[in-house]
């Protein structure tokens, strides 16, 4: 975690290199709970038991629902959700279709009624950003990895 508060709007800056990992096209929210269990079931596969790693892992899973869903909600279709690795975190980056819209954290909004997500990967994230490239938006996330 960086241990700074996350700001109001999310950097706009590309994703660093990574390496090949998992990548899904996804139509509806619907499908999220098979793609958290794909994703689970890789990850845990990559921790080889590492207790740990097994509990970074899961700061993945959460950071990538959150993104995925946001997408899928509020992003204009097209949605791609991959997680890569890089030297020391997994890269998640979930792309759709409203490439001129930012991601946008709740703001004055009442917790209960949600919208805390993208504050709360902030935190977890090494780096984190957003980017627009081929008419698609880009919102990424690097989460520390063992």
């Amino acid at each position: 975690m960086t241990g700074e508060s996350a700001g109001l709007a999310w950097p706009s800056s590309p994703p660093p290199p990574a390496e090949d990992g998992w990548t899904w096209e996804l139509a509806h929210v619907s499908e999220l709970p098979k793609v958290r269990s794909q994703l689970r079931r890789g990850l845990a596969a990559e921790s080889a038991g590492d207790q740990e790693a097994a509990d970074l892992d899961e700061a993945v899973v959460l950071a990538f629902d959150e993104m995925a869903s946001n997408a899928l909600r509020h992003g204009g279709g097209g949605v791609q959700a991959r997680v890569r690795r890089t030297p020391d975190a997994w890269l998640i980056e979930v792309r759709d279709a409203n490439a001129q819209q930012p991601p946008q954290p709740a703001v004055g909004r009442d917790p209960s009624q949600g919208g805390l997500g993208l504050y709360l990967i902030a935190e977890m994230a090494h780096a984190h950003g957003w980017h627009s490239a081929d008419g698609h938006k880009s919102v990424w996330a690097l989460l520390p990895r063992r």
